[in-house]
């Protein structure tokens, strides 16, 4: 079984948040594929699906962006999925807008929900999908940044970088991560997102 976290923070205010891409993700793997109805188990919001033959269980933790590793923790030890078989979608400041990277294992960058994860499970051997939403280009800023929603100008490469998320999720089930990390790229290139920082909400 396939354990696919996405990160972000409950509840309508935070929906838009560049800090919920997570959860857009995974709501749009859930589309894509057919997921069953999402209920509440785990602190969180999960859904099931089959992609590639591969049995999935799709996450929402409902726990705060920082506390996601107790849900994922929970869900992890009752299905006996190993770490190498988690895979967290989230955002990632220090990738440029529309970048879409994967990487297992080592250390959080900075991440309070990634650490929080590795914490939980005593393990960081989980796999990380990374989701570029850029950097606003001072540390003062970066709270700010990521609890502001995506600016009209960016919601054209995010919507296409879902999409892509989504489309080829058959090589995340397969464990093709690098072919994964190729075909979202080449589905949604990263020239396509604006080339402007990310302009802060008035």
């Amino acid at each position: 079984m396939l354990l696919l976290v996405g990160l972000g923070n409950p509840g309508a205010k935070y929906a838009g948040n560049r800090h919920n891409i997570g959860f857009m993700a995974v709501d749009a793997i859930a589309r894509a594929h057919k997921a069953g109805p999402w209920k509440k188990k785990f602190r969180s919001e999960v859904a099931e699906t089959s992609i590639d033959g591969v049995r999935v269980l799709l996450m929402k933790p409902q726990t705060y962006y920082n506390d996601s590793g107790h849900a994922v923790a929970e869900a992890s030890r009752f299905y006996k999925i190993p770490p190498s078989d988690v895979v967290v979608f989230y955002d990632e400041i220090d990738l440029a807008a529309g970048r879409f990277r994967m990487k297992q294992g080592g250390g959080a960058a900075g991440n309070n929900g990634i650490r929080s994860i590795a914490a939980w499970l005593d393990d960081d051997n989980f796999r990380r999908a990374r989701l570029g939403t850029g950097h606003p280009g001072h540390a003062d800023k970066v709270h700010g940044h990521v609890l502001s929603d995506f600016h009209r100008s960016e919601l054209e490469w995010v919507e296409k970088l879902l999409d892509a998320i989504a489309k080829a999720a058959p090589m995340l089930a397969r464990g093709e991560d690098e072919k994964y990390q190729a075909e979202v790229m080449r589905l949604a290139p990263a020239a396509k997102a604006d080339p402007r920082k990310p302009r802060e909400e008035a």
